[in-house]
């Protein structure tokens, strides 16, 4: 009798529970049994008396293979429709409370981004959008079930689009620099559905509007339409429209405390909690635009292909995990064939002066003044400089993972610090106080004490230190920014990134005359 009862109990449960998980999948997809009811009492015009959800669904699907060309996303557009039995969700929860027209005016502000407002198609909307709430602006049922679609799917592009540029800006950094390698998150399925699926369009559009303070402050200046000193109105609007992508890249540190190095700046700094705890000068590796010839004034269709000069510093983001006091510089094959070997060969005493070691086959060579260096043939030997003064990485290196062998090192090369042009370097960063970037990193206390002691004496042998809690390091290039005081900052495009980038934005920007309009 229990057990029966106990199954009786069970059974009802279960019955109960397939109810609910019924009644809550039917409520993800909206009935709209009432469709034609529903527009008609919402527009006044009779062609709707007729509507019906088949016969839409049967002209829907035909528009969307018609448009599939159009869209910049056909699959997960035709998708989201077909889940939805072709529900038109903008038409029927949106157009007749404001939001389709509040929609379209934040698309033709697009300018305030820098952004061409033409691409988010503001006038064909609210063209669509006017047809159906003007009583004979739609004649035929057939017309009816046509501009449904249309609306429906121009509505769902550009807020796809609209939402992906403010979130994640409209070119891959990755795609268009040949040296770039910071981990940067483009638009995935998730964030289009997001758009597709918002229930209030002005929350979800005023929640993707750029929110960094950097971004505001750039936004602001590009709406004012100010000129910086030195420049025409032209370039000043590039500068803030390239920056302000660069800005809307999902490649920003997450991290509290992150050490960040800014390329066309020279300068390193310690961020924690968003304060700087430090700055120092920097010198980066030497790049393509150093004299600064190439501008966003001119711009030629050419300049969208990038071409670093081979000793430009990266941009990359890491983790230091460890320093090499006094290190050995293992010396890269192209500096050992183009600088290393060319200095042997006209000073036989070179390399012992400059304390190079020369090993062949992994076997130090005793006396490397003997061989002819002239005619020695690029990559039959390697060169190490051992620790000393005079070693091109100074007295500490700090090491993190990145595919360019790059790092951040001292240097006893001090003149290059005092220059205003500081892209001198053969590719690695070098660091205007380097112990004090060790005193960060390591903290105070007996490790950074080692490691100061180290740095002051003359020890042959280079010492190894692991980093206790890995800091993250970020290598950048941003050419405007808003200072502490709220100034903008611009630096010259040392290389020539900003032209890359300017190229690719090209058919994105809004014109002087639409941000003025604004």
């Amino acid at each position: 009798m229990i057990n029966s009862t106990i199954k009786k109990s069970a059974l009802q449960v279960l019955v109960m529970l397939i109810c609910v998980l019924s009644l809550t999948f039917q409520s993800c997809k909206k009935s709209r049994s009432d469709l034609g009811k529903v527009l008609y009492e919402k527009t006044k015009n009779k062609v709707f008396k007729d509507a019906t959800p088949e016969g839409l669904a049967e002209v829907f699907k035909q528009v969307l293979a018609d448009n599939k060309s159009k869209m910049d996303n056909p699959n997960l557009i035709t998708s989201f429709y077909e889940k939805n039995d072709y529900d038109p969700v903008f038409v029927m929860d949106h157009i007749f409370n404001g939001d389709a027209d509040l929609t379209a005016n934040y698309f033709e502000k697009a300018g305030q981004h820098g952004l061409d407002p033409k691409m988010f198609k503001a006038d064909q909307i609210k063209q669509l959008v006017a047809k159906f709430k003007d009583k004979k602006g739609i004649k035929t049922l057939d017309e009816a079930y046509h501009d449904i679609a249309d609306l429906e799917i121009l509505t769902a592009n550009s807020l796809i689009n609209y939402s992906s540029a403010l979130q994640f800006g409209m070119v891959s950094p990755r795609k268009i620099y040949a040296r770039y390698f910071t981990a940067t998150k483009r638009p995935d399925s998730t964030s289009m559905m997001q758009a597709l699926t918002a229930t209030n369009l002005k929350t979800y559009l005023d929640s993707i509007q750029p929110k960094d303070p950097q971004y505001l402050m750039l936004q602001k200046a590009l709406i004012a339409g100010g000129t910086a000193q030195g420049m025409t109105k032209e370039e000043t609007t590039r500068y803030l429209v390239v920056n302000m992508e660069r800005l809307r890249w999902k490649n920003k540190p997450s991290q509290p405390k992150y050490v960040i190095v800014n390329i066309p700046d020279y300068r390193l700094d310690v961020m924690d909690n968003g304060q700087s705890i430090l700055n120092m000068k920097v010198v980066v590796g030497e790049g393509r635009n150093t004299d600064n010839t190439n501008t966003l004034v001119d711009y030629d269709e050419s300049d969208k292909k990038d071409r670093p000069f081979s000793r430009e510093t990266p941009q990359l983001n890491s983790l230091i995990h460890s320093v090499q006091v006094n290190p050995v510089w293992n010396i890269p094959q192209s500096i050992a064939s183009k600088e290393i070997m060319v200095e042997a060969a006209q000073d036989p005493y070179y390399l012992s002066n400059k304390g190079i070691d020369v090993y062949e086959n992994g076997k130090k060579v005793e006396d490397p003044e003997t061989i002819n260096w002239s005619s020695a043939p690029k990559d039959k030997y390697e060169f190490k400089q051992r620790p000393s003064d005079d070693n091109s990485l100074g007295k500490i290196k700090f090491l993190f993972n990145n595919n360019s062998s790059v790092y951040l090192h001292d240097t006893p090369a001090k003149s290059g610090f005092t220059q205003t042009m500081r892209a001198l370097s053969h590719g690695c960063v070098r660091l205007g106080d380097p112990q004090a970037l060790a005193k960060v990193v390591f903290g105070e206390g007996a490790t950074y004490n080692k490691i100061a002691k180290a740095m002051s004496e003359d020890n042959p042998e280079p010492t190894t230190i692991a980093v206790p809690d890995k800091m993250p390091v970020y290598i950048t290039y941003v050419t405007c920014w808003a200072d502490s005081n709220g100034t903008l900052q611009y630096r010259p495009d040392v290389y020539g990134l900003d032209i890359v980038l300017y190229g690719h934005l090209q058919k994105f920007l809004a014109n002087n005359d639409q941000i003025a309009a604004l």
